[in-house]
């Protein structure tokens, strides 16, 4: 199998989507101001607020990990703290860079249903302790879709939102598949942010056809005070800040953003559907965005690496997941269905 072919790992693993590509080269003619006040980026700006149906302010960064940090620190004070899933992606996956940059707001992990967080969950960890001595809960984050490919509904969040309320907490959404999420629900992006009582979104650009770029979004503008130096500070303004922003326009002006998340999580169901049958193979998670989680033996797992797939063990004994991307192939959904067919009869 070469080494370019389509693979499952990782839907970071695809390339650049026509769109962006063509935004990206439109926007390399000529001179543009720097630091973001060039119309490239306003355009982008405006573009989510009309997509998002308000005047939210709207910010970029290089990847996830800063969008998502810097995000967080921005809603929190360093004897603060954030409630989030246990396998929330600014638990597992960014290396401290929440605590880090919030100057040491500590991460509270609690229980999760398909990897969702609950009122109840949330309660139970804001709850557990109210004195001096442990960090001041302040902050809820929600990965949408979740790390185990589930999708929040909208009255879901609504609950959860109503219980930050309640406990003086804001609540943040970390959306590198929010696209996903949106396509497979047919919300609008405002119905699952903003109108569900969420304060500040993270959009996940790179995993739905950019080569690189997050929009933080504050739905609550007070929350934005000086957000501009805290990317500054971090190293997320771009000096040629068009090339962050051009790929946004690129994907949002004609809906892009959404069709290609559409055919992810089309590719990620017939994956879904091809395996159903299979003796020994089972769904670990329902799946609602675009990524499919099996249960496999592990020599099977094993035959499938040596025949070239690509795709991460990492949930466990027999668990893999396979990821689409929004240029994934039909017929390279059915190659690996087949393979693992072959693999588990064998």
């Amino acid at each position: 199998m070469p080494d370019n072919a389509q693979q499952f790992a990782s839907d970071n693993y695809s390339g650049i989507c026509p769109e962006a590509w063509q935004a990206m080269a439109e926007a390399n003619q000529g001179h543009q101001r720097a630091y973001g006040d060039d119309e490239w980026t306003a355009r982008a700006a405006d573009h989510f607020r009309r997509l998002f149906e308000t005047d939210c302010d709207v910010f970029f960064a290089f990847n996830g990990t800063a969008a998502n940090s810097l995000a967080l620190a921005s809603l929190c004070q360093s004897y603060h703290s954030v409630i989030c899933s246990e396998t929330a992606h600014v638990e597992t996956d960014e290396c401290g860079a929440p605590e880090f940059f919030s100057n040491g707001s500590k991460l509270l992990t609690t229980r999760t249903e398909h990897g969702k967080l609950t009122p109840a969950s949330i309660r139970e960890i804001a709850l557990k302790r109210k004195d001096i001595h442990f960090p001041k809960p302040r902050v809820v984050t929600l990965t949408q879709a979740t790390e185990v490919g589930t999708v929040y509904r909208p009255e879901e969040i609504q609950a959860i939102s109503q219980t930050c309320d309640e406990l003086g907490l804001n609540l943040h959404m970390d959306g590198a598949r929010f696209s996903n999420a949106c396509a497979f629900l047919g919300c609008t992006p405002a119905e699952l942010t903003w109108k569900a009582g969420v304060d500040v979104l993270c959009f996940g650009g790179t995993k739905n056809g950019m080569a690189v770029g997050e929009a933080i979004l504050f739905f609550n503008r007070d929350l934005a005070e000086d957000f501009d130096y805290r990317c500054k500070q971090a190293g997320q303004l771009a000096s040629k800040m068009r090339y962050l922003s051009a790929p946004w326009v690129g994907i949002l002006q004609e809906d892009a953003w959404l069709r290609y998340a559409n055919h992810a999580n089309h590719c990620a169901q017939l994956l879904a559907k091809l395996v159903e049958d299979v003796p020994g193979v089972s769904l670990m998670f329902p799946v609602e965005a675009n990524g499919v989680f099996l249960q496999m033996s592990e020599p099977a797992i094993a035959a499938l690496t040596a025949r070239g797939w690509r795709f991460y063990t990492f949930i466990g004994a027999g668990g893999a997941r396979f990821m689409c991307s929004w240029d994934t192939e039909e017929a390279r959904v059915r190659q690996l269905a087949a393979d693992i067919r072959e693999v588990m009869a064998a």
